[in-house]
């Protein structure tokens, strides 16, 4: 299935010496970190702010991370991540992922889902990301992936 990507943000990641592991590679954590430059690259180059949804008494939690290791990252080397609205539904929003490397090849890829909360009381109550924040919806619907 070929898929076309609405709009994909792009970051340059700084690798550090002390992000390796003791094989002398990336440390498998890090692209945790890695993904959530994605998506605030994104959300920035789209026009919003999180902590105005923050600001707003809203959080965006993660509640599903997926990633599948393809090629080894070592400190010297360039890396990007790659970010862009996969699903956007009423309650949930997936953002899909990719590291690359300076040669353009995959090194990881995956998929963050989250859900969107507003703080009640010392509670966290799920609400509607269209119904709270309907023009950033609206948003991520004009330049989410689509399937051709």
């Amino acid at each position: 299935m070929n898929m076309n990507h609405g709009y994909t943000a792009r970051k340059e990641i700084q690798v550090l010496y002390s992000d390796t592991d003791m094989m002398g590679v990336i440390y498998h954590g890090n692209y945790v970190k890695w993904l959530e430059l994605g998506r605030t690259q994104l959300i920035e180059d789209v026009g919003y702010d999180y902590l105005d949804m923050e600001r707003a008494g809203y959080y965006a939690p993660v509640y599903n991370l997926e990633i599948t290791y393809k090629k080894s990252i070592r400190y010297g080397e360039r890396a990007f991540v790659q970010a862009w609205v996969e699903e956007n539904q009423g309650l949930r929003t997936v953002y899909g992922f990719q590291i690359v490397n300076g040669d353009e090849e995959v090194c990881a890829e995956g998929s963050t889902t989250h859900i969107l909360v507003k703080k009640d009381g010392d509670q966290f109550k799920p609400v509607s990301f269209k119904k709270a924040f309907p023009e950033w919806f609206q948003k991520y619907e004009e330049i989410k992936k689509q399937s051709r």
